[in-house]
């Protein structure tokens, strides 16, 4: 458990209690790190190491978010947004560590600080989803939405591509003192309709546990979205972001603008 709890410690955004969840009546079992907990709210406080593992009894919709409120409240996805999925938003766990993970690397700093509690400390403001797949089960994706400054925004996608190149050997995090490793870092062909974005995947590693991870970051003017995905249920396998995922999720942004 305590190789579980360090790994997800460094991916810390991803990924909700309730998401993962399958179409099944039996839980998944696997050696896959258990989803973390993560705030619905505007502060975009991390999740939780530890957290139970996704079942197909989390229950649908939730700490379903409310309506109104901010506009990146209003473009965060919400149940009932996607056919397929469950989408959740949950409290923080209260042991779950807090900040951006630190890299080994000044080069590699921008991919750990999108693993943290916001894409970078110049977000204005997060809020963090969790979607989990019912088609395929054990697919969990954390999805997140920051607001910035509009040069703040185009900033943070250069400096992530800078750093997809510079890190393809990989770079280690640490996280309260609780260090992992990113290994097999590669730019990622993606499609969206934002202005701009930059994909990557990378497997994630600690204390012998480890998880393939796929991100997809997507600048939509002054708006960040974040996408993070792995399969709970079979760490080892390759994770792809669900392409409906990602368009439903620019299409909120792009109406709440």
């Amino acid at each position: 458990m305590k190789a579980r709890a360090t790994l997800v410690a460094l991916v810390p955004a991803l990924l909700l209690t309730a998401v993962g969840c399958s179409s099944t009546d039996t839980p998944a079992k696997s050696e896959a790190p258990d989803p973390k907990g993560s705030s619905g709210s505007a502060s975009g406080a991390p999740g939780a190491p530890g957290a139970p593992a996704p079942t197909a009894s989390a229950p649908a919709g939730t700490g379903a978010p409310k309506t109104g409120g901010t506009k990146t409240e209003r473009s965060a996805l919400e149940p009932g947004d996607l056919p397929g999925y469950q989408i959740s938003a949950q409290g923080k766990n209260p042991n779950a560590p807090d900040g951006q993970p630190q890299a080994d690397r000044k080069a590699c700093q921008p991919l750990a600080d999108i693993m943290g509690d916001k894409p970078d400390p110049a977000a204005r403001e997060t809020v963090n989803r969790g979607v989990g797949s019912q088609k395929q089960i054990g697919l969990a994706v954390s999805a997140s939405v920051s607001s910035y400054a509009e040069s703040d925004a185009k900033a943070l996608i250069n400096r992530l591509r800078a750093a997809v190149a510079a890190c393809a050997t990989g770079f280690s995090a640490t996280v309260e003192k609780q260090t992992g490793s990113y290994r097999d870092v590669r730019a990622a062909a993606y499609t969206t309709s934002g202005d701009e974005s930059v994909s990557w995947t990378t497997t994630a590693a600690a204390q012998g546990v480890s998880a393939q991870v796929h991100l997809v970051v997507v600048r939509e003017g002054d708006t960040v979205v974040r996408l993070m995905a792995l399969n709970v249920a079979a760490a080892q396998q390759k994770a792809l972001v669900p392409q409906e995922v990602a368009d439903k999720q620019l299409e909120k942004v792009q109406r709440a603008g």
